[in-house]
């Protein structure tokens, strides 16, 4: 993995720690784009979401998570569709990731954590792996902007604890 983790024994499941970095432009590249505040009056540039909703009717909304914690075992991808994250209220959050592929579980050692300010969003490319949102608060509100059926006809789910006998834990 792109990141150091530590491996525990539990019982006969083994758990990987990825180390969260903060977030920044150039190191989330392989997976998507980060998208900060910009002047208002700005003209369309790469530095604006790069959006792909061409194969279904978008979906703009406010998902509301209740404490996620740190700890996962399943990964997703998303084939028709770009999506944006980003949390309301100014709360931090972290998100897994792992480079679009089309093969049916991600490259493990190409995984990375990212911890994410709450002035900003993400947007994930077309295919990218990943996991998330997760984060420490009791209550986090996301707007998400997929396809109007990304999680019924687009979702493709790898479960490591099946394939591997593996969790994650974001550190």
């Amino acid at each position: 993995m792109s990141q150091s983790i530590l491996r525990q024994q539990h019982g006969h499941r083994q758990t990987c720690s990825l180390h969260a970095e903060w977030i920044t432009p150039e190191k989330f590249q392989s997976y998507g784009q980060l998208i900060t505040p910009a002047e208002d009056g700005q003209t369309f540039n790469q530095e604006d979401a790069q959006l792909d909703l061409t194969k279904g009717t978008p979906r703009f909304y406010i998902m509301r998570l209740h404490h996620r914690g740190r700890i996962f075992h399943k990964i997703t991808r998303h084939n028709l569709c770009t999506q944006c994250l980003g949390s309301l209220a100014g709360k931090d959050w972290f998100m897994v990731v792992a480079p679009p592929s089309a093969a049916s579980q991600p490259d493990i050692t190409k995984m990375a954590a990212f911890r994410i300010p709450g002035d900003c969003f993400i947007k994930l490319e077309v295919g990218t792996w990943h996991a998330g949102p997760y984060f420490g608060h009791e209550v986090v509100d996301f707007y998400n902007l997929e396809l109007s059926d990304t999680n019924v006809v687009d979702h493709f789910t790898h479960d490591f604890l099946k394939s591997h006998n593996l969790e994650f834990e974001i550190v």
